[in-house]
């Protein structure tokens, strides 16, 4: 970050700072308490559950300047800003910071699910031509996305952000942070559809990551997404699909499969060059096609690219393969939607050389459409021939059933993580391989974390 001034700071979020010393400077900002330390702003949250603010005189004693939602105390020292909501006025602030990087290629990603690894795949592309910034983890959120922008600094060229929404309204505030003049869709699926209503109510609320577009900009979608497909060629701006269908302007043909690597050749822009990454199954590829028409698009050469390629590794607990004694284990335990998971079950399949075993917990958020949904996966898994289901939660009861209908033997259920695992550990047989993914909510990282 930047340093800035308590003066400066309080200008920006329209604050009163209500004692300390307006010179004080600012070199990091906060949202945690534990990552305080000398020079930070501390961001105290107002949640459901925990009023941060009640952290604050521990930040003051590492040295932190802190806004408020409250008085600031008696006898008070540190620089305290009272502001009218904290999140707000992160917000604001990180909107005032980011517009001090006036020529930043920057690069959203947003989409139903993929978003992170695509994210990575982008910044992988572009890492051998440019300095380039990236979303830490997947901080995506309304406060995760804001505290992002305060990551960047002089020295970078490119930023590739990962912007997510649940509800409407949030991409305009999230656009209005980070300006994108460049972005990616990933996909339209039914994650967050409790919240959105229909599929198409997410697409449009996604599509406002072109908020602050001009006719240089540029949108990359998905082609291979219907509800995407039909946004190409009918903007103001630019846009470019990539997808496996030989109908988007950039395709894949020629895919294989090589231990836990993929080769492909892309064709687009009136080229044709093989790829390879260190990653695996078709929804890698796609995520690949759009790194490289994002890094043509920026000028880089081809073998810059492929440099950038080789670099990529899935962020943690996404389909992250570890071979374990006597068994391979997929942990895709970050989160899970009906979309996903298929995807991920593919994956399962298709590097299987013994026993298959899907140990999936409730896919969580999908309201009405729940039980369809989660019928649905256990139905895709029986089709594609993986062996064993552990479902563990109440939702995944339609998950198991499903399975059931269309086939599959080996069905378990699970009320606990921790019954799921004493049942798995029963189950193990030598060079078999088990992939674990659940919604966040439901932690299935536990299950990961005893296999391992």
């Amino acid at each position: 970050m930047k340093s800035m001034t308590v003066r400066e700071i309080t200008d920006a979020v329209g604050g009163t700072l209500l004692c300390g010393d307006p010179d004080t400077v600012v070199t990091n900002v906060q949202y945690d308490s534990r990552a305080v330390t000398d020079g930070s702003l501390f961001v105290p949250i107002r949640g459901e559950k925990v009023d941060a603010h009640k952290f604050i005189e521990q930040c003051m004693e590492n040295g932190a300047a802190t806004f408020t939602e409250y008085d600031a105390p008696e006898g008070a020292e540190r620089p305290f800003i009272k502001v009218d909501n904290t999140i707000a006025a992160l917000q604001r602030l990180a909107a005032a910071y980011r517009a001090g990087f006036p020529d930043l290629k920057l690069i959203g990603v947003t989409g139903s699910v993929g978003k992170t690894s695509t994210k990575e795949m982008i910044a992988a592309a572009l890492s051998k031509g440019f300095d380039v910034m990236k979303t830490s983890g997947n901080k995506n959120s309304q406060i995760g996305m804001p505290s992002t922008m305060f990551d960047i600094s002089d020295e970078n060229e490119a930023a590739v952000i990962e912007m997510g929404i649940s509800e409407f309204g949030e991409m305009d505030r999230l656009c209005d942070i980070s300006r994108p003049s460049i972005a990616v869709m990933t996909n339209i699926g039914t994650a967050h559809i409790e919240n959105l209503g229909t599929q198409e109510n997410i697409r449009a609320e996604k599509f406002r990551i072109t908020k602050h577009f001009t006719p240089d900009s540029v949108l990359f979608v998905n082609g291979d997404d219907a509800l995407l497909a039909e946004l190409v060629g009918k903007q103001s701006f630019g846009t470019v699909s990539f997808g496996i269908g030989t109908d988007n302007d950039y395709h894949a043909q020629d895919i294989v499969t090589e231990g836990f690597s993929t080769t492909f050749r892309c064709i687009g822009a009136g080229r044709e060059r093989s790829f390879s990454i260190p990653a695996l199954g078709r929804h890698s590829v796609t995520n690949a096609l759009a790194a490289v028409a994002i890094a043509r698009h920026l000028g880089l050469d081809d073998d810059v690219i492929q440099a950038g390629l080789s670099t990529y590794k899935n962020a943690p607990m996404r389909q992250q393969i570890h071979q374990c004694e006597g068994f391979t284990l997929i942990d895709d335990s970050y989160n899970a939607s009906p979309e996903a998971t298929k995807v991920s079950l593919d994956v399962l399949k298709s590097i299987s050389k013994g026993k298959s075993i899907a140990v999936l917990a409730d896919m969580l958020e999908l309201g009405e459409q729940s039980a369809a949904l989660h019928r649905g996966v256990g139905e895709h898994l029986a089709l594609i021939g993986i062996d064993t289901l552990i479902a563990i939660g109440e939702h995944s009861r339609n998950t198991a059933k499903g399975a059931l209908d269309c086939g599959c033997k080996e069905v378990y259920t699970a009320d606990s993580n921790d019954e799921a695992y004493a049942k798995l550990r029963e189950l193990l047989t030598d060079g078999c391989t088990i992939l674990v993914k659940g919604s966040r909510g439901m932690h299935t990282d536990e299950i990961v974390k005893k296999l391992i």
